[in-house]
Formats: structure tokens, C-alpha cells, sequence
């Protein structure tokens, strides 16, 4: 499945002043706009040549910003869904809520009693199952939080 190749390097000067903030904001895989995120299960399975190099790497990292008071982190793990689809639990955590208006049709407010213009449009973050297999157990699905509607 994996070559224990190490991966060939291109040789010159990078081709951007900024390598990595260009491939995580092209990447969908674990990122958004403040955080890249590793699923541990999927790091501890490449091969060992491709684990001591990216050891290497966080511990120059950690040794860099060891100084700063690093939290401990909660990943959720969470997709884009439309919010006219989410359910009352699902609006409820996103601090949203869907009355039925002077019209009849639904309308959607945020937590500040402001209406949610053209909601049918509107994508938002939710919390849904964890497809990447759990580290301890290898069973996907560890749920964080409730599933997302069916299609």
C-alpha cells in the first residue's frame, strides 16, 4: 500500500514564498481557515521512514512555539450542510432556530433574533459522524455528535 521510498523532493528554491499556507488552502482534507488538522489512526499508519521525518518535523515545530500556552484541543469533526435541511437539534447547536412567519414559510433566526436572508443558500458547519478510523479501536464512525440527515 505504501512505498518505503522516501517521497522525491524537487531541488531549487520553492516555488512560492509561502508553500504551506498555498497547499492547506488548497486542501480540503482536515483544514480551514485557522487549523490543519491529522487524524492520529491515519499519521501512525504510513510507513516508518514517512513517521520519523514528520516526527522530526513537529519536533522542530514544538521546539519553535514550545514557549506559548498551548490548550488542549477538542476536534469535532464536522461537514458543510444546508441549513434549510438541518434538524430542530442540529439548528439548536449551531444556535439557530426555524419559526413558521406571517406568511406560512418557514423562517430562520439567529441566536441574536436576526433573520437569515435566502436560507435555502446558506451553508453551514455541523457536527456528523467521524469516517476516519479511531486509533484505539479502528472503527469508524465514532460519532461527535448527531448524524446528519438522510438524502
Amino acid at each position: 500500500m505504501f512505498t518505503p521510498d522516501p517521497i522525491p523532493r524537487p531541488s531549487g528554491p520553492p516555488a512560492s514564498s509561502t508553500p504551506l499556507a498555498d497547499y492547506l488552502s488548497w486542501t480540503r482534507y482536515g483544514t480551514d481557515d485557522d487549523y490543519a488538522v491529522l487524524p492520529r489512526s491515519l499519521a501512525e499508519s504510513m510507513p516508518l521512514p514517512w513517521q520519523q521525518h514528520m516526527r522530526d518535523l513537529l519536533a522542530e515545530f514544538h521546539q519553535a512555539f514550545g514557549h506559548l500556552q498551548w490548550p488542549v484541543y477538542r476536534v469535532l469533526p464536522s461537514g458543510y450542510e444546508r441549513l434549510t435541511e438541518l434538524d430542530e437539534q442540529q439548528l439548536s447547536e449551531i444556535g439557530c432556530t426555524m419559526e413558521l412567519g406571517d406568511n406560512g414559510e418557514p423562517e430562520y433566526r439567529l441566536r441574536d433574533g436576526s433573520r437569515v436572508e435566502n436560507p435555502e443558500e446558506r451553508r453551514v458547519l455541523v457536527p456528523r459522524p467521524d469516517p476516519i478510523p479511531n486509533r484505539h479501536t479502528g472503527v469508524e464512525g465514532t460519532s461527535a455528535g448527531p448524524a446528519p440527515p438522510n438524502r
